[in-house]
């Protein structure tokens, strides 16, 4: 039993050492340095559900925030798998309101073409020529989406990674805009919250945002907002979920 707690002290001093380091380095880089577009770039972050903005996408939003880019958020359905869709919409805008995201700059996609469904497989060229009449119409540098694996395996995220491909590979894309896809993770790193930096540090990444202790507080926060959805695992989640303060992306 001492070793183990021996262990467990050993790598909360390593990750805080980890963090330390982090923090320090993030500040002294710029947003250029990193690939991403410089200060006032637009930023379109693309989710399939209510609440994958604060479960997911928070470090990202933050981050791309506090490097001054102005992020707009376009979500695919309204969530209205159990039938509170217009609940869900307003814990959206509400949520996004503690990220710093006014009702403005926040587009839910209502339609049938794209219901809140696991079983449903979305239509690619569809899901791709909305996503670009957006990225058109919000003059996007940035967009930021799920990789093929979704983070959670949904079909609907593994969608929009599928949809922003296609028009990456086909070159359809405005010139300059650039794609990063969210990396998934095994389920052990998943829900190791902090003690996953150390890992993620140490492997390839393009873009890594780590939160503050005052911006997880943020993040946790906005994912409070999301009343509809929080059963017990979710408050599990927002607990232990590393995706509640790293996101690590690449680029396409």
């Amino acid at each position: 039993m001492e070793l183990v707690g021996f262990l467990c002290v050993a790598v909360a001093v390593l990750t805080w050492g980890f963090l330390r380091v982090w923090n320090s380095a993030e500040r002294m880089r710029s947003p250029e340095q990193a690939g991403l577009p410089g200060a006032g770039s637009r930023a379109l972050v693309v989710i399939a559900h209510p609440d994958d903005e604060a479960m997911f996408f928070a470090p990202t939003m933050l981050g791309l925030a506090r490097l001054e880019q102005q992020v707009s958020l376009l979500c695919f359905s309204s969530g209205n798998y159990y039938n509170q869709g217009e609940i869900r919409k307003k814990e959206l805008l509400q949520s996004c309101a503690v990220l710093g995201i006014p009702p403005s700059r926040v587009m839910i996609i209502d339609k049938r073409d794209f219901p809140d469904d696991p079983e449903v497989q979305w239509d690619t060229e569809l899901v791709a020529s909305t996503l670009l009449q957006h990225i058109h119409a919000n003059g996007t540098d940035l967009v930021v989406t799920f990789d093929a694996e979704g983070v959670s395996g949904h079909s609907n995220h593994i969608a929009l990674y599928k949809a922003v491909r296609a028009l990456h590979s086909g070159g359809k894309l405005p010139k300059g805009c650039s794609v990063l896809t969210l990396q998934s993770v095994n389920v052990l790193r998943k829900y190791a919250f902090l003690l996953d930096l150390p890992w993620t540090l140490l492997s390839p990444q393009d873009v890594l945002f780590v939160l503050t202790s005052k911006e997880v507080a943020q993040a946790k926060k906005a994912m409070s907002c999301h009343r509809s959805q929080l059963l017990w695992f979710r408050y599990l989640y927002v607990l232990f979920s590393r995706y509640m303060r790293i996101n690590s992306l690449q680029f396409l």
